[in-house]
């Protein structure tokens, strides 16, 4: 395994050292299964005579099974959409009777000023101020009755 590898002008041999375990001081026979526990310390000797010693990786756990709801999610999402629907209904119900309250409103509020206005122009024309036998306009201090100008 010895090969030398080439870095530009010079080459260099590479060693591949290949770690050795130790063997327990008690052997158990070999099964085919793993065992039930893992030892707690591994040991590795290396080639150069040096002792590596480290924990063992603990075996992933599984993770928990969620439990599933006892109502399914569909039914969960056409219910909220219910919901959703019969809020929106009702908002725009809601909305519909405001704007026929806010016309209602501004109807009144235009009968009450031509009333008001009616009844004023009534007034003006109906009252007695002044004398019935002709129109009178007052133009800059002038009159004019009946289309004869007196200034």
């Amino acid at each position: 395994m010895n090969e030398p590898i080439a870095y530009g002008h010079q080459t260099a041999a590479v060693e591949v050292h290949t770690p050795t375990p130790l063997t327990p001081a008690h052997t158990a026979p070999l099964m085919p299964m793993q065992p039930g526990t893992i030892p707690s310390v591994a040991s590795v000797i290396l080639p150069d005579g040096r002792v590596v010693t480290g924990y063992a990786i603990e075996p992933a756990k599984p993770e928990p099974v969620v439990a599933k709801p006892a109502v399914s999610r569909a039914a969960v999402n056409v219910a909220l959409g219910g919901v959703g629907f019969l809020a929106v209904c009702g908002g725009l119900l809601l909305l519909t009777s405001f704007i026929a309250a806010l016309t209602a409103l501004v109807t009144q509020l235009v009968i009450l000023a031509a009333v008001i206005f009616g009844g004023w122009i009534a007034v003006q024309v109906f009252s007695a101020s002044g004398k019935r036998d002709g129109t009178t306009v007052n133009i800059r201090k002038a009159v004019i009755k009946r289309n004869k100008f007196y200034g």
